[in-house]
């Protein structure tokens, strides 16, 4: 918590990592932007530096800086520097690719994937489209700490992970080469931007994710983004974003799972997508998924909405998951 000049306690995060620690009783500089703009997720306030300290360093683990050219800018190294043995890879076979464009979908894909494989490695590699610190996410840590995934590896300005990496590209070799993963979860941080036009959105990067995956070698499923309850009418059963990454962005074929338990709507949205035009579409057997977080008792929400309230978007990250483990 911090006080601010108005006098009001609030809530606000501070990455000791870039700026070191802070005590109670510390002059600090907060950068109010977050909440003066009324965010959702990443609605706090940031602690940018502590007024008692004059300078701060931390000696990193390599030469490679993330937030480059920034005054936060840190050196967080790489997972590159130090395994040479990297160095002439080019490819992920037989990686597993699952990409979604929504942080929240990460535990739908996790939960499942450790129901439908018990035995299998699973890794999030978090991508810079919206959060740059791992930190920021409560979520990964909760999945960490149950093993439902086995290990984060922060790709492009995204840090923090397990694995720090360059490049997406390289954030697939290092799950594939390094950390031995069956399947690799590919989402941005949370606190995704968008917009109501049909590219001007962050979660655009689905598609060169799955491209991507795909020109490495590896099996590629797309995890729709669907809702029954979004309030705006263009995230309906599946979202306008989706669509227009899945239909008109990519340029190789991957898999696209859709859950039994779609409604009517959803597979009429389906349908007008075309996206079939383009990818494989097929629909999958899902376990209970809202069962499997509380199973797990992991508190799971999306855009304000528990999973309960809006199931069929857990439910596609679950069909994802489960035809990621079917051959």
């Amino acid at each position: 918590m911090v006080a601010l000049a108005s006098g009001q306690p609030s809530r606000a995060y501070v990455l000791t990592e870039l700026i070191g620690s802070v005590d109670i009783g510390d002059e600090v500089i907060v950068n109010t932007t977050a909440v003066d703009l009324g965010l959702g997720t990443g609605g706090w306030h940031f602690v940018h530096w502590n007024l008692r300290r004059r300078e701060w360093q931390q000696p990193g683990p390599g030469h490679i800086m993330k937030l480059r050219y920034t005054s936060l800018q840190a050196d967080v190294g790489s997972t590159e520097e130090h395994h040479r043995e990297l160095e002439h890879v080019e490819t992920v076979d037989p990686l597993v690719v699952i990409a979604s464009s929504l942080h929240s979908q990460l535990a739908g894909i996790a939960v499942a994937a450790r129901h439908a494989k018990p035995g299998c490695r699973i890794a999030y590699v978090m991508t810079d489209g919206a959060a740059l610190p791992l930190a920021l996410s409560d979520l990964v840590a909760s999945l960490r700490e149950k093993s439902i995934i086995d290990c984060s590896i922060t790709a492009g300005q995204a840090f923090g992970g397990d694995y720090e990496a360059v490049s997406l590209a390289s954030a697939l070799v290092i799950a594939r080469h390094v950390v031995n993963a069956d399947i690799a979860i590919v989402a941005m941080g949370p606190g995704i931007v968008g917009t109501n036009t049909a590219l001007g959105y962050s979660g655009v990067e689905l598609a060169s994710t799955l491209d991507m995956a795909s020109a490495l070698g590896a099996r590629s499923i797309a995890c729709l983004r669907a809702s029954d309850s979004d309030p705006r009418e263009r995230h309906r059963n599946i979202s306008h974003h989706t669509v227009s990454a899945l239909s008109r962005l990519t340029s190789r074929r991957s898999e696209v799972a859709f859950p039994h338990t779609a409604s009517s709507q959803f597979r009429d949205s389906l349908e007008a997508s075309r996206i079939d035009a383009r990818h494989e579409v097929r629909e999958v057997q899902i376990p209970d998924v809202v069962a499997l977080f509380t199973e797990h008792q992991l508190k799971v929400s999306s855009m304000g909405r528990a999973a309960k309230d809006d199931p069929i978007l857990h439910e596609c990250a679950a069909a994802a998951a489960v035809l990621a483990c079917s051959p």
